[in-house]
This record gives C-alpha cells, structure tokens and sequence, in this order.
C-alpha cells in the first residue's frame, strides 16, 4: 500500500525490496549480454516509468541503491564493449527532487563519457511516459526494450502497458496483491474503487469482493488481462512468469511479472529468480522443512516435503519422477519440458536435479542422452 515511505527522498528499503533490485540487476545484466552480442541488435533501450530516487537505506540504516542505479552500472559498463550500438535508459519519477537525486547519484557512479549512451531524466506522470513513448516503437529500428512498471499501489494502467506487450520486448510488472487484499473489504470512495477496478479490467468493483484475500484469484485476473492484452498476429507464443515476494512473517506483498514474446528471456528470468532467492522460487522462509522427507501416498514412497509458495530442486526432481516414471527419456525432452514450465528453470540446475532423482527416485543418470527412471509413482 502507499505510505509515507513513499514520499520520503531517501526511503526504507526493507529485505524482500533489496531482492526485488537484485533480482531485476541479474536479469539485465544477463539481458543485456545476450542482446548486445546478438548482430541483428542494433540497441538496447530500457525504461523505468516509476523508479523512485534510487536510493534507499536498508533495516541497519546502511544506504542501499534501487533498479535505476544498479541497472545503470550494468549498461554502463556493458556499453563499453559495444561503441557501435545504442544503449538508452528512460528513467521517471512524478518527483522532480527524486529524479534530482536520482541524476546526481547515477553521474557519480557511473561513466558519462560514453558517446553511445543516452540518459534521459523526467519528472511526469508514468503512464503518461509510456504513452508518449509507445508512439515511437517500430520492430524495424531492431532496437530492444524492457519496460519495468513499478507502482506504489495495486494500480495498472493496462492502456498505457498494452503496447508494450504487442511489440518486440519485455516488460516487467510489479503487481501489488497485498495492497488489494488489505484494501477490498474497506474500499468506500468511488476513487479507491475505481482504482481497484481498472487494475483488474472489472467493470463493476462488487465482483471482487468474493476475491476476497484470495491471493490465487488475483494472480489468475492479472495473468487473465495479460494473455488477453499480447495477443499479436503471427506471434505463436507469449510467455509469463511471475514470482511472489514475501516479507519476514511469511506474508504475500507482491509479484513480479515477466513477460516476453522470447523463450530465452523466459528462461533466463526463471533461472536468474531462482538464483536470488537461494536455489528456490520465491523469498519465502520455510525454515529448513522443504529438507524433511515425508511418506508419500502416490507411489513415491519417502519423499520431500513441498511448500507450493516455495519450490526448490527436490521439487523439480519429484515433478519429473511423477511425469515419467518407469520411463527412459531423453535428456532434450527433459530439458524442454523445464523450459516450458512456468516456475521450473530449464538451466542453471540440470546437475542438482540428475543428483535428486538419483538419491531421492533410484533414477539411472549416467547416461549424457537420457535418464531412467524408476518405477516409483506407477
């Protein structure tokens, strides 16, 4: 929800915000890599419509910095290794004295010497950004984008984001459920209740209420409204991933959306997530209970305790011995039926997920093309 903090120059950036920065640094500086070296890339373009000050202070009072500067680090230093091709960052804040900060902060960290990156700076309103920019895309410039939309609110301007999910790129989402759950129940101005019904494209607020705080329903409106919004002809496929964010006491906050019309940012936004959370999907704290193994009442006979809001590569391992159980499958069809998955990355892991079908299912993984599997689920 929005609070003070939110207005603060320099705000508090708790754990689950600094993995947030994380998360969104890994996946552009890996973005970046494979675009730039790419020769039908003539650029790279990256915009951030509410990006706040960028900087922050963390729990122990320590200054901490947010997307727009580290994400500038990156491309700053990636620019160096391509002079020929075009780097540009939009970067926006409603605050004139963020976006103030933000520019000082970003010159002194960074290289401004570089003749082909582009900085721009505005203090507007951020859909109105995307509005006026969205005039200018043209698939012909072979120039690639990520959008990140960030609002302090469970507030989505689908009209301004539309676009962006019909061209080349990416766009990146944050949907803030814990501001709806909090707020359904109490919504009382026709200002608050519209806003709730044009973040989930409803044309009458009272159908939310039975969402109440069924985090599940909301997720499934959002990827509903998506699915909907990038439909493009001659584009077969459109791929989302959505990993949730949970603060100390295990609560939902919110969701950061990935979507792309190409498989390879879908991959590697999977791997890069589950490498920030620890070799899991999600910031949540099990406490060591995804390591206990339980009985299984499926065939699986002992197996690992699963926290659906937090999978990890024992997960992985008995979601493959249930699909192909008794099988020898080739290890392609293992690795693309993980590339399709929408949590389960496809790389970054095919080790530790040979080594938990070996020790935990009896699998066969000796093999470079395939692997057995035991019968254990039949």
């Amino acid at each position: 929800m929005a609070t003070r903090n939110n207005n603060e120059i320099v705000s508090k950036a708790k754990p689950h915000t600094v993995k947030k920065f994380e998360l969104i640094k890994r996946y552009i500086e890996s973005w970046a890599q494979k675009l730039l070296n790419t020769e039908s890339c003539n650029g790279i373009i990256f915009i951030d419509c509410m990006c706040n000050s960028g900087v922050y202070t963390d729990i122990n009072n320590q200054t901490v910095y947010g997307s727009p500067i580290r994400v500038a680090e990156v491309l700053t230093k990636a620019a160096v290794n391509f002079p020929h091709k075009s780097i540009k960052l939009y970067l926006n804040d409603y605050s004139q004295s963020k976006i103030d900060l933000l520019r000082k902060t970003i010159c002194e960290k960074t290289d401004q010497g570089l003749g082909n990156v582009f900085i721009n700076y505005s203090s507007i309103d951020g859909n109105q950004l995307l509005r006026d920019f969205s005039k200018h895309l043209n698939v012909a410039n072979n120039l690639h984008y990520f959008l990140l939309y960030d609002p302090y609110q469970a507030t989505i301007d689908w009209e301004a984001l539309a676009p962006y999910f019909r061209y080349w790129g990416e766009v990146m989402i944050n949907h803030m459920g814990v501001d709806t759950i909090r707020g359904i129940c109490q919504v009382k101005s026709l200002q608050a209740r519209k806003k709730y019904e044009d973040t989930y494209l409803i044309d009458d607020f009272k159908k939310l209420i039975p969402y109440g705080s069924n985090k599940n329903a909301y997720e499934n409106r959002i990827a509903e409204i998506i699915e909907m919004l990038s439909r493009y002809p001659g584009r077969p496929h459109y791929y989302v991933a959505a990993f949730p964010f949970f603060n100390r006491t295990n609560s939902w906050l919110y969701d950061l959306i990935h979507c792309t019309g190409n498989i390879e940012g879908y991959k590697l936004y999977k791997q890069s997530a589950w490498k920030v959370f620890g070799d899991k999907s999600s910031t949540k704290n099990t406490h060591g209970d995804e390591k206990q193994f339980v009985l299984g009442f499926d065939g699986l006979g002992a197996t690992t305790q699963t926290d659906v809001e937090c999978l990890t590569v024992n997960d992985i391992a008995k979601y493959l011995q249930r699909k192909y159980a008794g099988k020898k499958i080739s290890l392609d069809v293992i690795w693309d039926d993980l590339e399709k998955h929408p949590i389960f990355p496809s790389e970054g892991y095919r080790n530790e997920i040979k080594k938990a079908l070996r020790e935990t299912y009896g699998a066969d993984t000796k093999s470079r093309s395939f692997i057995s599997f035991s019968d254990r689920g039949l």
